[in-house]
């Protein structure tokens, strides 16, 4: 459901910079660093919307790697500290009564006693 109002949300938006971008259709000079040249106002709209966007995406998915990379690096801590934890908790002596549970220490007295 989240994705279909962010669809019809970017779809709104697309057409009111369309309007807006068609309505101003007159030339513009642009000055460039080496020049200057007269281009239609409509273009410089959409050159201007399509450059935020890849700029705006490229920052978001560099963002989305690096969460990644951070999850996959607790992950693999939490892996090797469960291991540890597995492997100190079977070598430690005395610790069998902890990994039984509760119900198997009175199961095991009962035994005892017969």
């Amino acid at each position: 459901m989240k994705g279909q109002w962010n669809l019809i949300i970017g779809i709104i938006i697309a057409i009111i910079i369309a309007v807006f971008a068609v309505i101003n259709v007159e030339p513009v000079e642009v000055n460039y660093i080496f020049g200057q040249n007269e281009w239609p106002l409509v273009l410089i709209i959409l050159g201007s919307v399509l450059m935020g966007g890849v700029i705006v995406g490229s920052v978001g998915m560099y963002k989305i790697y690096q969460l990644q990379q951070e999850l996959k690096q607790v992950r693999k801590k939490l892996e090797t500290s469960s291991i540890n934890d597995n492997k100190n908790t079977k070598e430690t002596p005395g610790n069998e009564d902890k990994q039984l549970g509760n119900n198997s220490k009175k199961d095991l007295k009962k035994q005892d006693y017969n």
